[in-house]
């Protein structure tokens, strides 16, 4: 059974940082593509940032470029999103993704942001 667990998440002043951390079980973790999405209240989900299978350069959203910092490990099967100068509008769920060619797509249940301002 594949599982991606989220963890991390969690209330914050504008300013702050957070750590997410994305525990996959039950796929080959080192053949996917991870990213992070998020979703605030009333909006669509969002891309935020992805890390291709051997943790090679990072790719953000505008949003987040400079601010964010994703990595994974592939021996612990763990992405992390590193999440500094947090913002009020950086306050939504965020999900971890995993995708590769030809494979099934999937996502986490997702751990809550909060950044008060």
């Amino acid at each position: 059974q594949v599982q991606l667990v989220e963890s991390g998440g969690g209330l914050v002043q504008a300013g702050g940082s957070l750590r997410l951390t994305c525990a996959v079980s039950g796929l080959s973790f080192s053949s996917y593509t991870m990213g992070w999405f998020r979703q605030a209240p009333g909006k669509e989900r969002e891309f935020v940032a992805f890390i291709n299978w051997n943790g090679g350069n990072g790719y953000y959203a505008d949003s987040v470029k400079g601010r964010f910092t994703i990595s994974r490990d592939n021996a612990k099967k763990t992405m992390y999103l590193q999440m500094n100068s947090l913002k009020p509008e950086d306050t939504a769920v965020y999900y971890c993704k995993a995708t590769g060619p030809g494979r099934p797509v999937y996502w986490g249940q997702g751990t809550q942001v909060t950044v008060s301002s």
